[in-house]
């Protein structure tokens, strides 16, 4: 039996046209002007909306322990709800803390995966390394072999940073196997000293947080490692950019000729600034839902992020996906924001966000290339993700541009209590998607199906 789409505009590599997709298992066995249904096809009639390829979040954290607490999102509830918004596949970073192999860690991460009623978007992994050593290169080169073809370092968190030496060879490792390193770019000396001195003044509400890490420590840590990037020869992925001056240090960078460079922001960076710290409620604790790093900065930075992504200088947006509930989990650092746990939720609602936020601005085209397309080319996705072709993947979001609906925690289907866009009049909804061929939402509900498997790359 093949599935349908008739009547729709379809977002394909070549351009925008009018036109049918049919899946058939789980490829997409053709795209024409005009599918002839056979008996026993299943037709949908998708006129007036947009036939995308599923969409990609290459940035997310689902069922990780952080130090402080689990996130409140599973697997099985990050999925659904991520599918929901119309993203097929998640790419999610695994972590190999100190102590522990980057074996063992892909396997805790293909366990916590499998655990639950099952996955309803499919998954993969980045590698996060924490510590290197004389078998890293081994290590690394058996993640390749799986099928993970990009890791992860900080220049931040005492727990989890390299130092540049460390740095560099990671990177040359990269090269070498043909991964991405992508870097969580804050200078961590600078963020130590600065909460520290935030603090002893008495600042301890979630207004502090983006007091102790300022543009400057992550436009540091960007410049410091595109100079490493260079002298590795390696590609890299500066993931959450977050600030103009970071922003600068990447465009510096591109101007002396260095390639391999790749830029993701998120939607926080582009709608939300750092006044949110300031949101009365929950007793002058409702700024603690925007406790996260880096952190939402000034209106100015939000303008030229935004500029970067109309001029084409962002090749993807992803979410950073890392909930934890402001009542249990959030409110516990009262009285000392280094506490509050890191991290917001946003897997749901990228794809609208963006839609609307960018209307008349991006177009199917733009928002495939950076939801979908951009992500999967990065990340060892493609040709078989991110695009509408036939032999790809049958992972496809069908979206309404004309469905008008309001965000509200009370209604998502995250496992957390509140949205960072609680009100927000989205314009633009998943009306249908389908992963593996397998219809898992319909208007932004789930039916329940739950093919989402392990993706190598």
């Amino acid at each position: 039996m093949r599935r349908i789409l008739a009547n729709g505009t379809l977002v394909t590599p070549d351009g925008l046209r009018r036109g049918d997709v049919a899946l058939e298992g789980e490829k997409i066995v053709a795209l024409a002007a005009r599918v002839e249904p056979e008996p026993g096809d299943e037709v949908e009639d998708v006129s007036g909306c947009w036939v995308f390829p599923g969409f990609i979040d290459a940035h997310t954290h689902l069922q990780c322990w952080t130090g402080m607490d689990w996130t409140a999102d599973s697997f099985e509830t990050g999925t659904r709800a991520a599918a929901c918004g119309g993203t097929t596949c998640v790419v999610d970073y695994a972590t190999a803390d100190r102590g522990v192999t980057m074996d063992d860690a892909l396997a805790e991460w293909q366990s916590r995966a499998a655990s639950g009623a099952g996955c309803t978007a499919n998954y993969g992994f980045h590698m996060a390394i924490s510590e290197w050593g004389p078998d890293s290169p081994a290590q690394m080169r058996r993640m390749r072999e799986a099928g993970v073809s990009s890791f992860k370092t900080y220049l931040a968190y005492d727990h989890l940073r390299l130092n540049d030496a460390e740095t560099l060879e990671c990177l040359e490792c990269c090269r070498d196997l043909g991964a991405v390193l992508c870097v969580h770019c804050e200078n961590g000396d600078v963020v130590n000293e600065l909460q520290r001195r935030v603090l002893a003044e008495g600042i301890t509400g979630p207004e502090g947080h983006p007091l102790s890490r300022p543009a400057e420590a992550e436009a540091d840590a960007v410049s410091r490692l595109l100079y490493l990037a260079q002298i590795a020869g390696a590609r890299v992925n500066v993931v959450h950019l977050s600030t103009e001056l970071g922003l600068l240090a990447v465009r510096a960078a591109r101007a002396r000729g260095q390639q391999g460079i790749y830029v993701e922001t998120c939607p926080q960076y582009l709608t939300l600034d750092d006044t949110r710290y300031l949101e009365a409620g929950d007793d002058g604790f409702a700024g603690a839902k925007y406790v996260m790093s880096p952190p939402l900065r000034k209106p100015s930075d939000v303008r030229a992020l935004r500029g970067a992504v109309l001029a084409g200088e962002v090749d993807s947006i992803a979410t950073d996906h890392c909930s934890f509930n402001l009542r249990g989990q959030k409110d516990r650092g009262r009285g000392d924001f280094t506490k509050i746990p890191n991290g917001g939720p946003g897997i749901e609602h990228r794809p609208a966000v963006m839609a609307t936020t960018f209307e008349g601005e991006l177009g199917p085209e733009e928002l495939c290339r950076l939801l979908s397309e951009g992500p999967a080319r990065t990340f060892g996705l493609w040709p078989e993700r991110g695009r509408l072709a036939v032999g790809a993947a049958a992972d496809v979001c069908v979206w309404d541009p004309s469905a008008r609906w309001t965000i509200s925690a009370a209604t998502q289907h995250q496992a957390v209590d509140y949205t960072p866009w609680e009100g927000f009049e989205a314009h633009g909804r998943a009306h249908l998607v389908y992963v593996g061929g397998e219809l898992v939402v319909r208007d932004g509900e789930p039916t329940g199906a739950t093919p989402g498997r392990y993706v190598a790359r």
